[in-house]
């Protein structure tokens, strides 16, 4: 419950939270790659689970499960999205690429290992402590997944995607959102299922429903006007969207 509540709540997170508060400071301009391909891609993503997890419902199986064969599923569609990324880049125009500075090879290297120290043990504390709070509030680990947990792992995005929309950077802002969303289903999800098969509980299904509304609310939101824009007005929806979701999730339990 904590590795489903995490992702699907994560992903919810950063599509109604974070593209609304970005969106809040400044409207988010989206390119039109990312509407006709990356939004849909991530739209997929939600599908993707949505279909291999219910196995029970739709192929008649003795149980809810995602097991290793589908973490490979998961993690071949996000190696499509590298290839998708990869032949981005190499027709990029980098001509015009902003001076950076390089440091040297063995500061990068310490720095990347400071971080990933920092993330597993974050990461570890984090889990071990929500499922704690989850006993002791006597709520479930699936709700305590799909809210604190999911908000904290989320703070990373929070920071990028709003610094970028005060800097009126909507690439930025948008494409740490959408890249994050695959890369946590198609890739963290793939992972976690290749560890360890993760059992699927049905009540997730309306958290992956949400999922897959809030998405098609953003490709609708982005041909609303004359140009592919999420607006402040579209953002307090989404804002107020995920408050109520957040009360059903509280109030129905």
């Amino acid at each position: 419950d904590v590795v489903l509540g995490n992702i699907i709540g994560s992903n919810n997170f950063n599509l109604f939270i974070i593209l609304g508060i970005s969106a809040i400071i400044h409207p988010l301009v989206i390119k039109r790659s990312t509407v006709i391909k990356e939004i849909p891609y991530s739209l997929l993503a939600a599908f993707v689970i949505l279909i291999l997890c219910n196995d029970m419902l739709l192929f008649n199986k003795s149980n809810d499960i995602l097991n290793r064969i589908d973490g490979i599923i998961l993690l071949s569609f996000f190696g499509l999205f590298l290839f998708y990324i990869y032949r981005n880049l190499h027709d990029e125009n980098l001509k015009n690429k902003p001076s950076e500075n390089i440091y040297p090879v063995p500061k990068t290297l310490f720095l990347i290992g400071a971080g990933l120290t920092g993330l597993i043990i974050g990461g570890k504390i984090t889990v071990d402590q929500a499922v704690i709070l989850s006993r002791m509030m006597g709520v479930s680990e699936r709700i305590i997944g799909l809210t604190v947990v999911a908000a904290g792992t989320s703070l990373p995005e929070l920071a990028t995607s709003a610094v970028a929309a005060y800097r009126k950077k909507s690439d930025i802002a948008v494409g740490n959102i959408i890249g994050s969303n695959i890369f946590n289903i198609f890739f963290i999800l793939g992972i976690s299922a290749l560890i360890s098969p993760v059992n699927f509980s049905i009540t997730f299904n309306t958290d992956i429903i949400l999922l897959i509304a809030g998405t098609v609310f953003l490709l609708f939101f982005t041909y609303t006007g004359k140009k592919a824009i999420i607006d402040r007005w579209e953002a307090i929806i989404l804002l107020g969207a995920y408050i109520v979701y957040t009360f059903h999730l509280i109030y129905s339990k």
